[in-house]
């Protein structure tokens, strides 16, 4: 696996790209204490500085915690296409209307009683530090090309990783 580092523009489209492709993260808050807390989040955006919003209720554990202490980690990992993204950094709260309508989608109605709910924030993560590690392939391709190095003896091209400086 080769290694990428990429900064500023190319890494905030590689960390658009991912966050996309994989769209939940498990979202880790309260990192100080063991355990730290994690649940899954839906990514709603990442947006032009490089940020990753989700929404959110603001009597959750994890906004507490944000409230606390902002450090908070978030895990994507989508095995079939083996793409995996951490990005650790710093979560804020917004209840601004204007964060909060342009991140609402109908599915959000699932979890909020529409755009309108008092209950309803929006956490934005600034990341600090960022590692990627993505095949360019499905997890089929990937095993393929380990059994050609092993049978070959020849190093395969299993992909790229590295660190996004956003």
């Amino acid at each position: 696996m080769s290694t990428t580092n990429l900064i500023s523009q190319d890494a905030i489209d590689k960390l658009k790209e991912m966050v996309n492709n994989i769209d939940f993260a498990m979202m880790q808050t309260k990192l100080k204490s063991t355990p730290a807390h994690t649940v899954p989040m839906s990514t709603k955006e990442v947006d032009k500085e490089g940020n990753i919003w989700f929404l959110s209720n603001k009597n959750s554990d994890h906004n507490k915690h944000i409230m606390e202490d902002g450090s908070s980690q978030l895990i994507y990992s989508k095995p079939s296409d083996m793409e995996f993204l951490t990005v650790y950094g710093e979560a804020s709260i917004s209840t601004d209307r204007a964060d909060i309508d342009r991140l609402y989608g109908k599915m959000d109605d699932a979890w909020f009683d529409g755009k309108n709910d008092p209950n309803i924030t929006a956490i934005k993560i600034a990341p600090r530090d960022c590692h990627y590690w993505d095949t360019k392939g499905s997890k089929l391709v990937t095993l393929f090309k380990m059994g050609m190095g092993i049978l070959t003896g020849e190093k395969q091209d299993l992909g790229v990783r590295g660190d996004l400086d956003v």
